[in-house]
């Protein structure tokens, strides 16, 4: 199957419009776990993403605090060296191994970033990174410019092949891109969380980044078969139980956006998880969406997304979707993106 590519900013990678997420694949028992997670399951639904021709995984050293990372870097490279995906990790986050349930600390330092990668191609088994980015800002007091300047290095090393950000907004972006260019962003972006689609891809088209768009289903509510009942029957342990938008009152106007998107999924004989996608990709300055899966049957059901191209029509239907719910927040047509 042949997906359609972009061009990573200026970093020279070429990648499918959609990859892999891996951030399910750490399992449950840590802060932000999507609860328990069979690994043989995660290894058959990567298989299933790059058999299909998705080119790219993303994980971090944060997901399952390692454990991510170490799945993936088994089910990669069970793959003949020719088929294996480039792979795209994150660093920054600080965990206690003792207290798995404590949220990690946000520490961005030359130090956390050199280790960082270290530990990354440790577990991940593999001689260089192809996307190193730095998961979220700093929270310790750190210069932000002291730890880019580390991941410049990086790449000049070779260790890596390009360096991204996640989670950044136009003022951090500023400094780092005054120390070294910013290869990538990997904001959050979805029907339901629309704010990057202002200022963070202006930015971003502005300097020739690229984008790298998470959580484009919102973490499942934009699937075909979410429900209440889903909600209720999420493990102990399941970061979203915690969230807002799985609780009432906007749960009901999350799912009511969803179902409204069932007429464009028909028209074209696709899923609403791939709508959902499709959506994303359609903003200009978008490169790739990262789209998650517990298991293959999870990745038949988006990788449709590659080849839906939304119409005007549909773009007119989907924002006064938004509209009508008043689900989410943020610009609702990328027609209209500054």
């Amino acid at each position: 199957m042949t997906l359609p590519m972009r061009t990573l900013g200026t970093s020279g990678l070429q990648i499918t419009t959609l990859g892999f997420g891996s951030w399910a694949v750490g399992g449950g028992g840590w802060s932000f776990g999507w609860g328990p997670q069979d690994d043989q399951r995660s290894a058959a639904a990567i298989r299933r993403a790059v058999e299909l021709g998705v080119n790219w995984v993303d994980t971090a050293a944060v997901y399952g605090l390692g454990h991510s990372e170490e799945v993936v870097g088994r089910a990669v490279r069970s793959l003949p060296a020719a088929d294996r995906p480039l792979i795209f990790t994150k660093c920054g986050l600080d965990w206690d191994d003792e207290q798995p349930m404590r949220a990690p600390r946000r520490i961005a330092t030359a130090l956390t970033v050199r280790r960082g990668c270290e530990d990354s191609l440790r577990r991940l088994g593999l001689d260089h990174i192809d996307l190193f980015q730095i998961h979220w800002p700093d929270e310790s007091g750190a210069a932000i410019e002291d730890a880019w300047a580390e991941m410049a290095r990086l790449r000049r090393e070779g260790t890596v092949r390009a360096i991204g950000v996640s989670n950044f907004h136009r003022p951090l972006l500023d400094r780092c891109e005054a120390v070294a260019h910013v290869d990538s962003l990997q904001p959050p972006f979805s029907l339901l969380d629309r704010m990057t689609g202002g200022d963070d891809l202006r930015w971003c088209r502005e300097h020739s980044a690229g984008v790298l768009c998470y959580s484009p289903m919102h973490t499942g509510l934009l699937t075909d078969t979410f429900s209440a009942a889903r909600v209720a029957a999420m493990a102990d342990d399941d970061w979203r139980r915690r969230g807002s938008d799985y609780r009432e009152p906007a749960l009901s106007r999350n799912l009511a956006l969803r179902d409204g998107l069932r007429p464009i999924a028909q028209r074209h004989g696709a899923t609403v998880a791939a709508v959902a996608v499709a959506w994303v990709l359609a903003w200009p300055g978008v490169s790739g969406a990262i789209v998650g899966a517990r298991s293959p049957e999870q990745v038949d059901g988006w990788i449709g997304a590659a080849s839906v191209q939304l119409t005007d029509d549909d773009l007119d239907e989907v924002a006064a979707l938004i509209a009508t719910t008043k689900a989410g927040k943020g610009p609702a047509d990328s027609r209209r993106a500054g």
